[in-house]
């Protein structure tokens, strides 16, 4: 297990008692500013407009709506129907509000779902870890690795899971050089991922997304790492636009593409990806950058906020029960019955 502390020294998840403290992801890498919410809705309004945001943390932060909307004495339902409807394609939010909602209907008060909702960050934390070991046992050792979006501490309760893999590799001397695509149109690689490596000491550089496939020919890389919002019972997974064409790019230039995810992520009542729920948002997001209008007025937009790939082309798909290598759906029931 890698416990060293400079490569894990973000905690963006915080309860403290009667609040849940955010850190602003809207914000970084310019204002690290932190979130107070006090109130089941004010979790809600975070999840929606991103301030928290990885699939993960997004199911963690709802628990702890769930505890607010008990503490203040709310209609637990009503709640936890609002949370859930805060974004519909990451399956974590649902878990996490499905057990949650067991609880309450065993009778739970308040200070045994607010054990509950501690159970599940502590538990997301001890997943990412033993994800990293997993995943970093299948690189091989001076790699240099290619990851998308925001998979890290910022996403999680902390470590991360496809960042979890590359802090674990890091420290074992697997990865030498890790790259980082900008993910627009928040840029969360930009903003996010290169916050947390150039933060936690681990030698990163940025690149822009259309330069991946350049990245893979000149072979400079030999992983894909990236994150996951949902896995259908075949292994096909829906992640952050884009990662769909950066695993037809690594197969075409026989690079190895690896999912990293905790077993909440996995979605077995989700037949294939053609039935995974596709978010879209506003056209106007993808319009700006950094709430600068970049294109002329009148122009529109399609905004999906998520792409699904198809199983066939992933080498590995990491959670904390285990790796399955050349992912189907036999070998997602055994792993996952």
């Amino acid at each position: 297990m890698n416990a060293n502390p400079s490569h894990d020294s973000i905690r963006a998840v915080q309860w403290h008692g009667d609040r849940l403290r955010l850190l602003d992801q809207r914000r970084l890498p310019a204002e690290e500013t932190w979130i107070d919410c006090m109130t089941s809705g004010d979790v809600t309004r975070a999840i929606r407009d991103l301030a928290v945001r990885g699939a993960p943390a997004i199911g963690i932060a709802a628990a702890w709506g769930v505890v607010l909307a008990a503490q203040s004495g709310e209609d637990l339902p009503s709640a936890m129907a609002t949370l859930r409807a805060a974004r519909p394609t990451a399956v974590n939010l649902m878990w996490a509000l499905d057990r949650m909602n067991q609880r309450v209907a065993g009778g739970a008060d308040t200070a045994a779902l607010e054990r509950e909702a501690q159970a599940i960050q502590d538990e997301d934390l001890a997943a990412n870890r033993h994800m990293g070991e997993l995943g970093a046992a299948l690189i091989e050792a001076g790699s240099h690795v290619l990851t998308h979006c925001n998979t890290g501490s910022l996403a999680t309760a902390g470590y991360g899971t496809a960042l979890g893999v590359i802090r674990a590799g890091v420290a074992s001397g697997q990865i030498e050089q890790v790259y980082a695509g900008e993910t627009r149109p928040w840029q969360q690689g930009a903003r996010l991922t290169m916050w947390e490596l150039v933060r936690d000491g681990i030698p990163a550089r940025l690149i822009a997304d259309s330069a991946a496939s350049h990245l893979m020919k000149d072979g400079k890389i030999t992983w894909v790492i990236v994150g996951a919002d949902r896995i259908a019972a075949n292994g096909d997974t829906a992640n952050k636009i884009g990662t769909y064409q950066l695993a037809i790019a690594a197969k075409h230039h026989g690079v190895k593409f690896m999912v990293v995810a905790p077993s909440t992520t996995v979605d077995m009542a989700t037949a294939t990806g053609d039935d995974i729920e596709i978010e879209l948002r506003d056209a106007t997001e993808l319009l700006s950058v950094g709430g600068n209008r970049t294109v002329i007025e009148g122009a529109d937009a399609w905004n999906p906020v998520f792409d699904v790939t198809p199983a066939e082309l992933i080498d590995a798909i990491v959670t904390e029960r285990g790796v399955i290598l050349k992912p189907d759906e036999e070998q997602m029931r055994i792993l996952f019955p």
